[in-house]
């Protein structure tokens, strides 16, 4: 007789459908289910993520924050939420109203579909491509399309230059965040997520295993991270003080929200690489999250919130560049350097062959 109770999460709901319905209907169940699970997560992380920022904030200029709604203000932002959801969705009267209500969907498809991929656990994964850093520079930069599209379709002039600011910014930094991530796979040997966090489960983190190459790579990534995010100090693409909120100006209610949302999902998603690329995904420090799988999640989700805090440390520390600073740091200082340390990061690779042959 099967013990299930010994059985993970995943396995025994797995297993209870299959006693259920066909293996076809079972198939299509836990695809429904896989969805609504990460719609969830989606939703509380974006809100509670909105939370963070506004405490962080708080803390850092010496006041509270939102203390009203909840104790300690913990309900602040699910209350925000129902007020956007009430909200008219207005529109201008000259918008392209195709392009307009189009391009909200754009980033949030696309952090839907990066969340997927990421080993939350060792059997905590909705989808293991084999490509994975491939997968994810590649889906993340689908995001920008519906920022084009809203600046544009906004029929806003303001709206429109933030567009073009946010085009030029992630298609520049697209190459560090690319770069510095092929630094590490040179030293992993593989693109898939899991195996990269497998190769740390005996040498440890790549961030130590990659010596200074590896370390000079997250901070080139941090920074290009950062301004893929479109955040402080590299939020040109909505500096209030020149263009109002920048492409999503002419947007009210949800949609509004959803371009809201995605940012700080987005700020997930490169927490959530550099976890898994540079520190271990959900591998504990101290080796004890092997047999034990609810500690793996956790460990994943702590270092996410750790590096998260690292970015909004950025935002509410440093001002913000001008349009000019930030192409120069990109094209003059950036790519020079992670080009000289992917090489020095493939010498190094050779050595430890060379050696070990």
């Amino acid at each position: 007789m099967m013990n299930i109770p010994l059985l993970l999460p995943t396995e025994w709901v797995h297993e209870l459908l299959m006693g259920w319905m066909p293996e076809t209907a079972v198939s299509i169940v836990e695809m429904v289910l896989i969805a609504v699970v990460y719609l969830a997560f989606f939703a509380v992380a974006g809100l509670y993520l909105v939370l963070l920022e506004r405490k962080v904030a708080a803390w850092i200029q010496l006041r509270l924050g939102p203390n009203r709604v909840g104790f300690w203000g913990i309900f602040q932002t699910i209350a925000d939420a129902l007020k956007l959801v009430s909200k008219e969705l207005t529109g201008t009267v000259k918008a392209d109203k195709f392009l307009y209500n189009l391009a909200p969907y754009f980033p949030i498809v696309a952090a839907l579909i990066a969340l997927s991929v990421f080993p939350f656990s060792k059997s905590l994964q909705a989808y293991d491509v084999n490509i994975g850093i491939f997968f994810l520079t590649a889906v993340s930069s689908i995001g920008v399309i519906g920022i084009l599209i809203g600046g544009y379709g906004s029929n806003n002039k303001y709206a429109l230059i933030g567009a073009m600011r946010s085009g030029v910014q992630v298609i520049s930094y697209e190459l560090s965040v690319g770069l510095s991530l092929l630094t590490m796979v040179l030293l992993t040997g593989s693109l898939q997520l899991s195996e990269i966090i497998e190769t740390q489960r005996t040498g440890g983190w790549l961030i130590v295993q990659g010596h200074i190459p590896a370390l000079i790579a997250f901070m080139i990534y941090m920074i290009a991270g950062t301004a893929e995010t479109n955040r402080a100090p590299f939020d040109l693409v909505e500096a209030e003080s020149e263009l109002g909120a920048g492409y999503h100006t002419e947007y009210s209610g949800m949609k509004f929200a959803y371009f809201f949302l995605a940012e700080f999902i987005n700020m997930f998603i490169i927490a959530s690489i550099a976890t898994t690329v540079f520190f271990g995904g959900w591998l504990s420090p101290f080796g004890i999250t092997d047999g034990i799988f609810w500690l793996q999640p956790i460990w994943f989700i702590l270092k996410v919130f750790i590096i998260i805090l690292l970015m909004m440390f950025f935002r509410w520390t440093y001002p913000r560049l001008r349009i000019d600073q930030v192409l120069t740091l990109e094209w003059k200082y950036l790519l020079p350097l992670n080009l000289m340390n992917i090489v020095l990061m493939a010498i190094i690779v050779w050595l430890k062959f060379t050696i070990s042959w």
